[in-house]
């Protein structure tokens, strides 16, 4: 009974976020970011370790400079979920600018890789601005949730402008036959979803564990694949979403060359816009079998 009525309680004030003015929105996403950069925890220590990993020429100080500019920016990102969630459409397109140097309302079949910077959730953005645009359904991968009450409504939520979320696991038919008919499929590889179907390729320099998904969905459909980021605005007022032009020979003979390629571009991207990405991810917690877990290197 007190799970349930604090599961009803976290939606009844995700609800009243969502209602608020956005500029108050945003500042009370900074102040939760502020005050969780600054206690001491596994994830606070996950980011540092990630930044490390990723820039070893940062000196101490402007690793925990740069990891307190993430926080700021997840918690901005954490309140404005109250937006994305249960927002009306016109909300997501004051909120959110959509450049795409292909035809969205196209039929071709069409993968968008996505990445994990602290923003939106892109299958929501596009799905919000379908019916006016006279653009596909999206579709998106998701990972279930622990907790079965926030699984269920955040499906609800992500589908209710007519997307469709679909389940990482055992869905690979309705997965090809979404892209084969021309809807929109968002994949965001760059996070460890385990061993399976994944390979070792260089991110950051380091063999980090990778799904190979989005270079052999591309060959049995023969799907463009195009890369899509969203991220802040300059003037904070908003998130701008890019789409970019088809990758030229994508997918190629080697699906773990394919995959590197995708990590190089992920990247480059991060490295403009570094306090954006989501380092609380433990992106290498499955380091190569002769290599210490860098988050508990007894493992």
């Amino acid at each position: 009974m007190l799970r349930s009525l604090l599961n009803h309680l976290l939606v009844a004030f995700l609800k009243l976020l969502s209602l608020l003015p956005y500029k108050l929105l945003v500042a009370i996403g900074y102040g939760l970011g502020f005050i969780a950069a600054h206690i001491p925890g596994d994830r606070n220590q996950v980011v540092k370790t990630n930044l490390h990993l990723c820039f070893p020429k940062l000196s101490t100080e402007e690793i925990d400079r740069l990891s307190k500019e993430h926080w700021r920016l997840l918690g901005r990102s954490l309140v404005e979920k109250s937006i994305i969630w249960m927002g009306s459409s016109k909300q997501l397109s004051d909120m959110i600018e959509v450049k795409s140097a292909v035809d969205l309302a196209s039929k071709k079949p069409r993968i968008l890789v996505n990445m994990h910077f602290t923003g939106i959730e892109g299958s929501i953005i596009l799905s919000a601005l379908a019916k006016q645009e006279r653009w596909p359904r999206t579709s998106g991968f998701f990972q279930r949730m622990k907790n079965p009450f926030f699984n269920k409504k955040i499906i609800e939520w992500r589908n209710r402008f007519g997307g469709n979320s679909i389940d990482r696991q055992g869905n690979t038919k309705e997965i090809i036959r979404e892209i084969r008919n021309g809807d929109f499929i968002i994949i965001a590889p760059d996070i460890d979803l385990g061993i399976k179907d994944s390979e070792f390729v260089p991110f950051f320099g380091i063999e980090t564990n990778t799904i190979t998904a989005v270079s052999r969905l591309a060959k049995i459909t023969g799907a463009d694949v195009c890369l899509m980021t969203t991220t802040l605005k300059a003037d904070e007022s908003g998130y701008l979403c890019e789409i970019s032009k088809p990758l030229e020979n994508f997918p190629g003979p080697d699906p773990i060359a394919d995959t590197a390629r995708l990590n190089q571009y992920f990247e480059t991207e991060i490295r403009l816009r570094p306090a954006e990405y989501y380092w609380v991810h433990k992106r290498f917690k499955n380091p190569p079998s002769n290599q210490a877990n860098p988050y508990n290197p007894s493992i």
